[in-house]
């Protein structure tokens, strides 16, 4: 029998009491990895969530927001797309991780920008790149692809060379761009 005893504190225990005590139980489920802490929210939730993380918890920073497409992933039970939303507290060090899951033939999530501005370009990328749509977004629009651009070249089922549709994309030169 080991008398020991361990120096381990969790560092995201205070953050999970607080939203234990805003949520009760059964709105998010939580995940670790190493010192990573993501919570896994239905997209119904999904603002109400970020909300207290940024207003009750001091996670003032959205330092990523970004897109995943799980589309034939081995063992996969959710949803196809999920976007993670990496929130830093500036002034503990503390980084948690939202995920949210959205799957076709709608893949729409509440737009964050009302919360965190910098998220404007953000979730452009996202739908750019997946089709996922931010609701309340104000200028959602392409930011990488030309506007006529009809696909979301980073979705699993987009193939790897393309459509044949490079041909038709506007030539520019240095001086242009």
């Amino acid at each position: 029998m080991s008398t020991a005893t361990s120096n381990f504190v969790d560092p995201h225990a205070e953050t999970l009491k607080t939203l234990s005590s805003v949520f009760g139980e059964g709105v998010f489920s939580q995940s670790r990895f190493r010192d990573n802490l993501r919570l896994f929210v239905p997209p119904s939730r999904l603002i109400e969530l970020l909300t207290a993380l940024k207003t009750r918890c001091g996670f003032g920073l959205l330092a990523e927001l970004g897109g995943a497409d799980y589309l034939g992933y081995p063992g996969r039970t959710r949803s196809r797309f999920e976007v993670h939303y990496v929130l830093r507290n500036l002034e503990t060090a503390e980084m948690i991780v939202v995920k949210a899951g959205v799957d076709d033939p709608d893949p729409t999530l509440p737009s964050a920008v009302p919360l965190w501005p910098g998220a404007d370009w953000m979730e452009r990328e996202v739908f750019d790149m997946f089709g996922v749509r931010f609701a309340g977004h104000p200028d959602l629009r392409r930011i990488l692809m030309p506007d006529e651009f009809v696909a979301y070249p980073l979705r699993k089922d987009y193939p790897l060379r393309g459509r044949g549709e490079r041909h038709n994309f506007p030539k520019l030169t240095r001086g242009e761009s």
